[in-house]
């Protein structure tokens, strides 16, 4: 079985053209045939070993593919448990004793997968299995940190304003679904003049850059705050423009932090970190994604053995939209390319573009 494997941290991607099938030596699980993984931010920081997994590893958690008796199907990475008081709640994203495909064990890098359950497997049904593959991380966790505050949002009704820190994958994202979900104001702060573009195209109603932070020029009080950079800068930012009895929802893996306590930040305002989704979620965002296409955003094809070529891009900045791995191009039915004529600059925010 071909699979792309990451021998060590810090190390390139190689392509095994004879990798053990997955499932070996497992009791019970599923497999189904890889047809697409997105790639994600979170697949280089396995690389730069920010994640404790077992190497040599297959990567990859934005995984479709299709299994022999559901059809085509999407993977719900982050495995549970079953037997802890967050399982119980089916927040299985946030176990102590998680294993997440892709990036503590094998993912979908590969032609063939092994999944834990049967209950990680998500129905398809005619949603396009390549183009839709980023919702299952970068769509469901922007998916999860929009909802955390739509109740705030739908209370204030018109004049609520939200601010979405950081336009990337996962910002625009969060931009479609707020202006799906919510009549609030949405505002995008990014310091990408591309970035910021792509972000008015798709629906912000404004789009700001770090420079325009004064309390003349700014975005304003924002009731909900979701920090998708999540960098010492980006947080003091969401701490000094959330509204009292706003929200701060910080999803980017930066390491900053702030200070909290009276006085230190808005009245009742709520601050808390929001991790990937969960798995009634994934079938939500599935739904909305067939009620509303437009949520799914451009994506570029790559073939499985070009992994190292799209980490390198991502690491650049030269992705617009998402860049989707093929494990078998030839099965695909054809379709017209998706990827958009235009690049940009997908640099993520530095803290200095704060200062």
């Amino acid at each position: 079985m071909r699979a792309v494997v990451l021998p060590a941290p810090g190390q390139s991607l190689l392509v095994d053209e004879l990798h053990p099938e997955p499932g070996a030596g497992k009791e019970g699980g599923e497999i189904i045939e890889v047809t697409a993984c997105g790639v994600c931010h979170s697949d280089l920081h396995v690389v730069d070993g920010d994640y404790a997994g077992n190497y040599p590893l297959v990567l990859g958690h934005e995984v479709t593919g299709q299994h022999a008796e559901l059809g085509a199907v999407m993977v719900y990475a982050p495995w549970g448990c079953r037997d802890c008081a967050e399982c119980n709640a089916n927040l299985e994203m946030i176990c102590s004793n998680s294993t997440e495909a892709g990036l503590l064990i094998d993912g979908g890098y590969s032609e063939r997968m092994w999944v834990k359950h049967r209950r990680y497997l998500a129905p398809l049904d005619d949603l396009d299995p390549v183009s839709s593959a980023p919702l299952a991380c970068g769509g469901l966790t922007a998916y999860r940190a929009v909802n955390h505050g739509l109740d705030i949002l739908r209370e204030r009704g018109p004049a609520g304003r939200a601010l979405v820190i950081g336009a990337g994958g996962l910002g625009q994202f969060a931009i479609r679904y707020l202006r799906l979900l919510s009549d609030a104001h949405v505002t995008a702060l990014d310091s990408s003049d591309h970035k910021r573009a792509t972000a008015l195209e798709i629906g912000a109603h404004a789009a700001v850059s770090p420079d325009a932070l004064s309390p003349d020029d700014g975005p304003g009080p924002a009731d909900v705050v979701i920090d998708f950079v999540g960098a010492q800068a980006t947080l003091t930012t969401a701490a000094s423009v959330v509204a009292k009895r706003g929200m701060v929802a910080v999803v980017g893996l930066r390491s900053g932090r702030i200070p909290f306590g009276f006085g230190a930040v808005p009245h009742e305002a709520r601050f808390l970190s929001s991790i990937w989704g969960s798995r009634s979620q994934l079938d939500e965002l599935l739904d909305l994604a067939r009620r509303e296409p437009s949520i799914i955003q451009p994506v570029e094809t790559l073939p499985l053995t070009d992994a190292q070529k799209a980490h390198d891009r991502l690491r650049a900045g030269d992705v617009r939209g998402r860049i989707v791995l093929v494990a078998n191009p030839t099965r695909l039915p054809t379709q017209p390319s998706s990827r958009p004529d235009r690049k940009t600059n997908q640099t993520p925010i530095s803290e200095r573009d704060f200062t």
